[in-house]
């Protein structure tokens, strides 16, 4: 019923958790590999065992590798269980999945839909805490002036940078780095 899996991307290693009421954690690729991203894991999920995804995981699998192949997918149909996080984080989560793939806002465009442009600050540390990446896709979240802000995952705003590149996503008219 319950377990993680790793699974290889075009950006490296990922990983996912899932639950009875859907996933509990994706994991994006961390900066030293395939190990570092399994103790992620089993750090995160210690209760959790490491093993085949179950039928939802493996559709969830499926879809995180074709939207990181540049597969035009919003991943809104992936079932997430968000009973360990703040309901105040759901928001802004249900916001930031509304995000078309290759499209952005800004945390101030996202704290303006939440009532309070004043949330801006509030709304970079939900992404920052995100334990969904990408399905909740906080790559599509940028700092004021569209500028890439910062990312959690191995390789920074690096790796946020190649992402929107892999969606073919251009703020302010950039031109893909990769």
């Amino acid at each position: 019923m319950s377990g993680f899996a790793l699974f290889e991307t075009s950006i490296g290693m990922c990983a996912l958790a899932w639950g009875p009421h859907g996933l509990i954690g994706v994991q994006l690729p961390a900066d030293n590999g395939e190990p570092a991203t399994r103790a992620r894991m089993r750090q995160r999920f210690p209760d959790l065992h490491e093993g085949p995804p179950n039928e939802m995981a493996q559709r969830a699998i499926d879809a995180i590798q074709g939207l990181l192949r540049g597969v035009r997918d919003d991943l809104s149909h992936i079932e997430l269980d968000m009973s360990g996080v703040s309901e105040f984080h759901q928001r802004i989560y249900a916001i930031a999945r509304r995000i078309p793939p290759g499209q952005t806002r800004t945390y101030g465009e996202i704290a303006e839909q939440l009532g309070d442009k004043g949330l801006s600050r509030a709304v970079g540390q939900a992404m920052g805490l995100n334990p969904f990446a990408p399905v909740v896709p906080c790559h599509r979240v940028l700092a004021a002036g569209n500028k890439p802000g910062g990312f959690s995952a191995g390789g920074g705003a690096l790796t946020k940078l190649r992402m929107l590149g892999i969606e073919d996503a251009r703020p302010n008219g950039m031109a893909s780095l990769f």
